[in-house]
């Protein structure tokens, strides 16, 4: 047997292959630093490096996460301004990031380029451990304080940085408010009482000398976690390592952990606000309960604790779940339901929301009487199994659609790696997972957890989130006091300071680095030729497509109906009757008994709508409604019939449940406006101009939201839910009417048989006569909108109507957003602006490009750059080089790979809309011989025109008032 490979500075402890994920790894040690690496060995080609620091702060002023973006500014060998974004442009990778958790932060990157990877690896290395930290660095991404007015030391002072106003838009959403409050009190003495990412309150007080020295002490190797996944030589990685970064440091005698927390002796019971700028406060109110649990190192336990999990909330036939949903304490259960695993000791919690502050001790008492009847009554023993069969399907499936494959492997343990427990056993659960099958089979299993870490525990905590509509005024008051009084505290030597330094920053973010100074890879590395999974016609009565791939004994299925014409009422409910096709019972079951039968068997059924406009005509829309499922190669049979089921005989008799669905949904709705602002905005500007576009907003967008409210007062009454319920039943029966296909994706051995099983259950649907197809329309909007929401940060988009993908100047427009985004919009918006983020995008499906900031200080100013973005690229200020790294990005993001079953499907439903392999491969090959004349022309042509834009703005109250009359103003 020969030996595992090792560079001479590294020690190699021990590796493990895991069988069922088709993996080896293996775990090292830095002999002079103690530096662990860990490292999955795969055949993919998709590499993936991440190093990981802990990093404990001690308060809530951000400064984990302010180094996180400091540290990224340029570095030792890399002396530019901005070498991580730089980077993004000049590299082909599949994923760029870094991230700050609770108790680590971690720079992660992907690439299927041998090339790129090593570039990347070189200024990721530098730059975690010896960045420049520039003061003015810290004062663009932490915090700062300026003249309101540039130079008027007689206007008052405001409070800029990026991570500021991040963090500003962060605590808008009421979730990460909930989270934080309850996290500060299930955790009274480690670290995470404090807000990782940072308090807006709080920033202000870090100070540069504390960020450096928190660096020093936490950004040593010896406090290090590398972790890499791929089929790159370990020697070569660990020999890059050492050279880059690792040699230059000695073992460190500081060894940084997290605590055991201290237990209460007692429940706790906490009242506290949050900020919602509304008068009618009935009915926002948010209550949860969370227990503190044994630590998360723990395989055992932490299995234990999913399963508990699961079984307690996971579907509405869950006991816990159906009391949330079904209880008139509240409209929905909380978004803060189920386990948190990551920290060092794991958390349970469950709550509801939309409720009132008496409804406290009714609340605690719903959540612990379930629990005690689940004791005395027992758990079904089939309801046990289906969720352990959810656990390994969970360890089986090879994913890679939103992560890479190789990243969601090492996140699962990266936990594990920092808080010092058994990484490589958090990967290979199937032992711990067999045990588990015995175990359940005593019947006081799930009992005897509930017993012990629920009913038993006195760590618990019960919290009440009430809405205050003063609360924002009295935020701002106290920041314009506290600036006053360092106004006030200010001599005329330390004004020039403030001046100066903001000068000096103005002139920071404007100079121009000599991007030689980083490595990149050219049009020269990039592989010509790009390929897509071949699919198979089965049989054409029914149509059946069928496409290979390595799934790891899973299968994956959908059912592909095309939408008939709707009218403009039927169009806004297309969502919801989606999530009743999902949620509703069928075959005669319940909501619940359906919900039991999808856990035992299957790992998913869901129904979705997907429209877009032909590659030749963005107007002409083609919808399909598309149910989509999986499950275990033996469960086949019983996924095909319930995806079946669900479409023959959906239960729109279950009055209670749809009430509970829609109110479910409107606050999902009403929730999303914090995290998704931008993608609204874009939504509601793009609505007056593409037929798709209006769809979106018309039913799942701004809009959508006030429309929503009133259908579930209407539903309320029981003739209006009677209308409803036959409102969704036309609906249904006309889709019945339309042409369908199926889809089936797997591994080839078991394609007979998967096959004739799909057919079997397929043809008892029953065809009518078809309809019309679905056509889009465009819904009148307003030129110039803002909508004004619970936030303090506003979201700004602007568009233009422009081409499909078939047109071609379809590529030149899409490389144009990449160089505005990269060349221009980064620098304006984001270092110059403060906003979290902003870019520019042509979105060839509904044939418009788009403008957007995200997390913005401001509103006019942000506009004003989209403009001059514009006339800054007409006039000539972009070159070569900037068109070669907007390629680049273009083509990587084009390359991205998913996981096997992922690219199936997308092949699949993307040949349906008309995009084909070789629609596809020419578009790729239109981006490549894009030139900076092309640019310059379709700018010209299709956006130095503001008469034809359309703008949305989703901004705060005193924002909104600030704008000018041409601005139409909606409430959110």
């Amino acid at each position: 047997m020969s030996a595992t490979p090792v560079h001479s500075s590294f020690e190699h402890l021990r590796s493990q292959k895991i069988a069922s994920l088709d993996i080896e790894v293996s775990e090292y040690e830095h002999r002079a630093t103690g530096a662990k690496h860990f490292h999955i060995s795969s055949d993919y080609d998709e590499n993936v490096f991440l190093v990981a620091l802990r990093t404990m702060p001690e308060d809530s002023t951000g400064v984990a996460h302010i180094l996180e973006h400091t540290a990224l500014c340029g570095s030792e060998r890399y002396p530019v301004r901005d070498p991580f974004f730089m980077m993004t442009r000049r590299s082909l990778n599949t994923f760029m990031n870094a991230f700050t958790s609770s108790d680590w932060t971690a720079y992660p990157f992907a690439s299927q380029n041998e090339k790129d990877f090593y570039n990347l690896l070189d200024v990721y290395l530098d730059a975690v451990f010896f960045p420049r930290l520039d003061p003015l660095d810290f004062a663009q991404e932490g915090h700062r304080v300026e003249f309101e007015e540039s130079g008027n030391v007689d206007s008052a002072l405001v409070y800029k940085g990026v991570v500021y106003n991040e963090m500003k838009g962060a605590m808008s959403s009421t979730t990460s408010v909930l989270w934080q409050t309850l996290t500060k009190y299930l955790f009274p003495t480690t670290t995470y009482h404090h807000n990782s990412g940072g308090e807006p309150m709080q920033i202000p007080e870090l100070t540069y000398e504390q960020l450096v020295e928190f660096h020093r002490t936490h950004y040593h190797p010896s406090n290090a976690i590398f972790m890499t996944f791929g089929n790159q030589p370990v020697t070569e990685l660990q020999s890059r390592f050492d050279a880059k970064a690792l040699a230059r440091f000695e073992r460190s005698d500081i060894e940084l952990s997290v605590p055991d927390e201290q237990r209460y002796f007692a429940p706790i019971t906490v009242e506290e606000a949050y900020p919602l700028d509304e008068d009618e406060l009935e009915g926002k109110t948010h209550h949860v309960l969370g227990w503190l649990l044994p630590r998360s190192i723990d395989l055992e336990a932490e299995l234990k604790a999913q399963l508990l999990s699961r079984v307690l909330l996971d579907n509405s036939s869950s006991p816990l779940r159906a009391a949330l949903e079904s209880t008139d304490l509240g409209a929905a259960p909380s978004p803060l339901c189920g386990i948190e695993d990551s920290n060092r000791e794991m958390s349970f919690m469950c709550g509801i929301e939309g409720s009132d502050p008496q409804q406290a001790e009714a609340f605690e008492t719903l959540v612990l009487d379930t629990l005690q009847q689940v004791v005395d009554e027992g758990v079904d023993q089939a309801m046990v199994a289906a969720q352990l069969h959810q656990l390994e399907l969970q360890q089986r499936e090879i994913t890679g659609d939103h992560y890479p494959f190789g990243m969601s492997l090492i996140l699962a343990s990266l936990s594990n790696a920092i808080h010092r427990g058994d990484a490589i056993a958090s990967l290979n659960i199937d032992a711990v997972l067999e045990q588990m099958r015995q175990d359940i089979q005593n019947p006081d299993y799930i009992p005897a957890l509930i017993r012990e870490w629920l009913l038993d525990n006195p760590h618990r905590v019960r919290l009440t989130l009430r809405p205050d509509s003063n609360m924002s005024e009295r935020k701002e008051q106290a920041e314009a006091q506290r600036l006053a009084a360092i106004k006030e505290s200010l001599d005329d030597a330390a004004k020039r300071e403030l001046i100066a330094q903001a000068e000096a920053l103005e002139a920071r973010q404007s100079q121009q680095d000599d991007p030689d100074l980083l490595p990149q890879v050219t049009l020269a590395d990039v592989t010509q030729n790009i390929t897509f999974p071949d699919g198979e016609l089965l049989s054409e009565s029914p149509e059946l497509h069928w496409y290979e791939a390595g799934t790891n004994g899973l299968v994956y299925q959908q059912i592909v109906i095309d939408l008939p014409d709707l009218t403009e009422r039927e169009q806004f409910l297309l969502p919801i009757y989606t999530q009743c096709l999902s949620d509703l019972g069928s075959g005669g079951r319940s909501y619940k008994e359906h919900q039991a039968l999808e856990s035992a068997i299957t790992g998913g059924v869901s129904a979705y709508m997907s429209a877009r406009g032909r590659v030749d005509d963005a107007a002409h829309l083609k919808s399909l409604l598309v149910v989509s499922g999986k499950a275990l190669a033996p469960n086949q049979a019983g996924l095909s019939a319930l995806m079946v089921d669900m479409l023959e005989t959906p239960r729109f008799d279950e009055f209670g449940r749809m009430r509970e669905l829609i109110s479910q949904s409107l606050s999902r709705k009403e929730q999303s406006v914090s995290g998704q602002g931008h993608m609204l905005a874009m939504q509601a500007a793009s609505a007056g101009l593409a037929a798709g576009a209006s769809l979106s907003n018309h039913s799942r967008g701004l809009t959508a939201i006030a429309r929503m409210r009133d259908l579930k007062a209407q539903i309320a009454e029981d003739t209006g839910v009677e209308s409803f319920a036959a409102e969704l039943r036309a609906i249904h029966a006309k889709v019945m009417q339309m042409p369908r296909q199926a889809l089936i994706v797997g591994e080839d051995e078991h394609k007979a048989v998967y096959q004739q099983a799909l057919t079997n259950e397929i043809t008892r649907l029953v065809k009518g006569t078809d309809l019309t197809g679905f056509t889009g329309q465009i819904y009148t909007s307003e030129q110039s909108q803002v909508w004004v929401a619970n936030t303090q940060v506003s979201f700004c988009a602007r568009v233009y109507p422009t081409v499909p993908v078939g047109h071609a100047d379809a590529a030149p427009l899409t490389v144009l957003g990449e160089l505005l985004r990269n060349g221009y919009l980064h620098r304006a918006v984001r270092e110059k602006g403060g906003a979290y983020g902003g870019g520019a995008s042509q979105d060839s499906g509904d044939a418009v490009f788009r403008f957007y900031s995200y997390r913005d200080p401001r509103t006019l100013e942000t506009l004003e750059d989209f403009d001059r973005s514009i006339s800054w690229l007409i006039d000539g200020g972009a070159d070569a080089a900037q068109l070669e790294e907007a390629i680049l990005g273009v083509v990587s993001s084009i390359d991205k790979p998913g996981s096997p079953a992922g690219e199936a499907k997308a092949t699949y439903l993307n040949t349906l809309f008309g995009r084909t392999p070789e629609q596809r491969k020419e578009f790729r090959r239109a981006i490549l011989q894009v030139k900076l004349e092309d640019l310059a022309r379709v700018a010209q042509t299709y956006l130095a025109d503001n008469s034809k834009a359309r703008t949305a703005i989703v901004t705060h109250a005193k924002a909104a008032e600030a704008l000018p009359a041409e601005f139409s103003r909606f409430k959110v």
